[in-house]
């Protein structure tokens, strides 16, 4: 049931559908002030106009808080190094995005005074919970309203209806009427045709930050990308800050149609849903830093690296980011990384990232010893394989020889 008594509400804008109905619908059944909050994440084409059309559509204010390089830095680049991706694909890009908005959300609507804070996610997604899980860890007495638990709004075709009805200006039509998400680490798109796995994506109309893999240029495209502690630090030799990399590997990335993801994912609330994810720079990350790793890190080290990132992506996913496992797994992930250090040389082509060198100065490859010539004599003997396969294969051998009545 709706409560009248709130006299300022703090709203988590986009100035997407969701977002630009509930201004007015919170106006129509709280009677109360709309402080629009934007956490730019770098989606920046879509923050044009966005302070106007927040005024006119009924906010009282409207704050876009800077929040890029603290994204990249201390979401992205921290998950990367985790190597971390949900159900083996999904690059967690809204996942690692929402905490934040969250956080910063909270600040804007404790200075301000505000008595509830709203956001628009649906009940169906996973971003409710992303979202309420922040704001509780930083305000957990602030009451939370959430419209599409409790409008009567149906579906995003009565959405636009609502909005012609409030003459409220939209961006899309019923035929362009995707559910995006889009930031510096990925765009998401959900909703139509894609609603059916059977249907191949028209990427024509969809893809924003790439191009189709069948449409990329035919030509090869060299990037190297120099890594501290298992994060990037210099693009070709130049340094660059986190959100500057990133940048640089969507705009390379994109023109050569890297890191389109096709997916169908098992939500946190139950359902499967199927999304088409772009994330052109953050493809090219992952990949750098796993040939970086692959002569960086030992045996143990890395198989525990890559088990142990199936439940930090787990953890991030399902909206737990200020938990205190997630708090651990980073300081495992720091640990384990602090050696992998280099630089990773790659061929985009077509769709394709293609190592093309790699070199670090603490590598554990060693030529010598993985030469099939008599290098490395002092550290390997071909001898010392009879000792050893005779212990590997003990309890093999004892269980061969009693089924055999020996």
């Amino acid at each position: 049931m709706k409560k009248t008594n709130y006299k300022k509400i703090a709203l988590a804008y986009s100035g997407g559908l969701d977002t630009s109905i509930i201004i007015p619908w919170l106006k129509e059944n709280y009677n109360c002030e709309v402080i629009a909050v934007v956490g730019n994440v770098g989606q920046e084409k879509e923050l044009e106009g966005l302070e106007e059309k927040a005024i006119k559509t009924g906010a009282s204010k409207i704050y876009i808080v800077d929040l890029v390089e603290e994204y990249v830095k201390d979401f992205v680049f921290p998950t990367i190094k985790m190597g971390a991706k949900y159900e083996k694909n999904y690059l967690l890009g809204t996942a690692t995005a929402r905490p934040l908005i969250a956080k910063s959300l909270v600040e804007i609507a404790e200075k301000e005074n505000c008595d509830a804070i709203c956001h628009g996610c649906t009940g169906k997604g996973n971003d409710q919970i992303r979202f309420e899980m922040g704001i509780k860890h930083f305000a957990p007495d602030m009451p939370i309203i959430a419209p599409w638990r409790i409008w009567d709004i149906k579906s995003r075709e009565e959405e636009i209806d609502y909005a012609e009805a409030h003459n409220i200006p939209l961006k899309i039509s019923r035929e362009t009427n995707y559910s995006k998400d889009l930031n510096i680490m990925h765009l998401s798109h959900e909703g139509l045709d894609l609603e059916n796995p059977k249907n191949f994506p028209d990427y024509d109309k969809i893809l924003e930050l790439s191009v189709s893999p069948m449409k990329a240029k035919g030509e090869v495209c060299d990037v190297e990308i120099e890594f501290e502690a298992a994060e990037a630090k210099k693009i070709n030799g130049k340094e660059m800050t986190p959100a500057e990399i990133l940048n640089y590997l969507n705009k390379i990335g994109g023109e050569n149609g890297i890191g389109i993801d096709d997916i169908v994912e098992n939500r946190l609330v139950g359902m499967k849903s199927r999304g088409v994810y772009e994330n052109p720079g953050g493809a090219i990350l992952y990949k750098a830093l796993e040939i970086l790793e692959s002569i960086t890190l030992d045996k143990d080290s890395a198989h525990l690296k890559d088990y142990l990132s199936i439940k930090f992506a787990d953890l991030v996913y399902d909206g737990k980011w200020y938990s205190n496992s997630i708090k651990g797994l980073l300081a495992f992930g720091n640990e384990i990384t602090k050696d992998v250090t280099g630089k990773v040389k790659l061929k985009l082509y077509k769709g394709n990232i293609i190592p093309a060198g790699v070199e670090a100065d603490k590598s554990l490859y060693s030529e010598d010893l993985a030469s099939f010539g008599d290098g490395a004599e002092d550290l390997f003997s071909h001898k010392d394989a009879d000792g050893f396969i005779n212990l590997y294969s003990l309890a093999s051998l004892v269980e061969a020889k009693i089924n055999k009545g020996v």
